[in-house]
């Protein structure tokens, strides 16, 4: 039969100092948590682990899973793609031109818009159209509106051409849906020399690129909201503040979209100044 440890054995222990390892976990876990939640609980370990070492921790991401699930944080899980595609057979398609090449070498030669739709309140509907560079992901243009119509994407499109001015020759690729096949929208996307670019039906890993964002969006803000002011509110931080700014993206290198065409025109700079 053991022995029971003795009073003096318990105080000894407790005494102890801590370990160095639990003393660098304590104060991980505090920088584990901050990371977690200026991302309003949307980080997952890849994007926290990045957000440690541009931090100079040298931490590995085992550890980063382990101080977070220890701690009870778990990024929000994602949501499901819903379609939204209203086709009019009667307007012209264009070829799918992009064939899913996501990439790009530089900004404005390929973009990607689509539209996705939130509940407001018991039943009501909002409706964003965004429109993504496929060189940094950057959202170039976008808009909300209780109806989904041409003029929803007329907007965003308008907003985009606005504050990226590109140049002849751009790709843009959409779906087949009616405000992307509308007389409207082709004639904008001729008036500044833009080729047009769709899916074809039925298919959306033809335009993943969107149907990621917009995945990625609801699950790390919401896909129901209590009213449209408050929608707007939210997607506009969402969009503007966090993603397009902050957010780290994998498949750019875990840099947020604004920081990677920064990178990049950095780079041009210096490529000139050789």
């Amino acid at each position: 039969m053991r022995n029971a440890p003795s009073s003096s054995g318990f105080y000894a222990w407790s005494r102890r100092p801590e370990s160095a390892h639990a003393q660098r976990d304590r104060r991980l876990k505090v920088l584990v948590r901050t990371s977690f939640e200026a991302s309003k609980h949307r980080y997952g370990s890849p994007r926290i682990h990045r957000d440690l070492l541009e931090q100079q921790e040298r931490v590995s991401r085992k550890r980063v899973i382990r101080l977070m699930q220890e701690d009870g944080l778990q990024a929000r899980p994602r949501k499901r793609f819903k379609c939204t595609t209203i086709s009019d057979p009667d307007q012209p398609v264009a070829a799918n031109l992009l064939d899913r090449a996501f990439t790009a070498e530089a900004p404005n030669q390929r973009w990607v818009g689509d539209t996705t739709e939130f509940v407001i309140g018991e039943s009501g509907k909002l409706y964003l159209a965004a429109i993504l560079d496929l060189f940094s992901r950057f959202v170039v243009g976008w808009a909300v509106s209780a109806v989904n119509d041409r003029h929803l994407a007329l907007k965003a499109l308008g907003m985009a051409l606005k504050r990226r001015c590109p140049e002849a020759g751009l790709l843009h690729h959409s779906d087949q849906g009616g405000t992307y096949t509308s007389e409207d929208y082709q004639r904008m996307l001729d008036a500044h020399g833009i080729t047009c670019s769709m899916s074809r039906r039925g298919d959306c890993y033809d335009n993943a690129v969107m149907e990621a964002f917009f995945s990625s969006l609801k699950s790390e803000l919401a896909d129901r909201f209590e009213s449209c002011g408050g929608a707007k509110m939210e997607l506009f931080d969402y969009i503007e503040v966090f993603y397009n700014q902050r957010r780290r993206h994998s498949t750019i290198g875990y840099v947020s979209p604004a920081v990677f065409e920064q990178r990049a025109r950095s780079g041009l700079r210096n490529e000139r100044c050789a």
